[in-house]
């Protein structure tokens, strides 16, 4: 049913009086409420450090290879492209091959 806007009535406004038990339940569904949410956030937390912490590995590995010589640009660029199915990767190369020709850039 939708609602109209009209204040809701409490039990005790609608004559009913909240029993011990009805007070129990409530609380009850609170606490299991309350653990779950804690439960999400709590693993999310975790998460997030973890993935801080893997982004802080990878800026070390680049780090290393970029003292080492390596371009960290063009490794990227490969961790990128072999992610990517080679027909893709095919495709994109013979269309930039089509339009450095169209702008003399061959």
């Amino acid at each position: 049913m939708k609602d109209m806007g009209f204040p809701k009535a409490s039990k005790e406004e609608a004559g009913l009086k909240e029993t011990d038990a009805d007070r129990e339940v409530r609380d009850g569904a609170y606490r299991v409420h309350a653990a779950e949410l804690r439960s999400f956030i709590e693993r999310a937390e975790r998460l997030a450090a973890e993935k801080k912490d893997i982004a802080d590995q990878q800026k070390e590995v680049m780090a290393e290879a970029k003292g080492r010589g390596y371009d960290v640009k063009v490794l990227r660029l490969l961790i990128a492209l072999r992610k990517r199915e080679p027909d893709d990767i095919a495709e994109q190369e013979a269309v930039l091959q089509m339009y450095k020709d169209a702008m003399g850039m061959s």
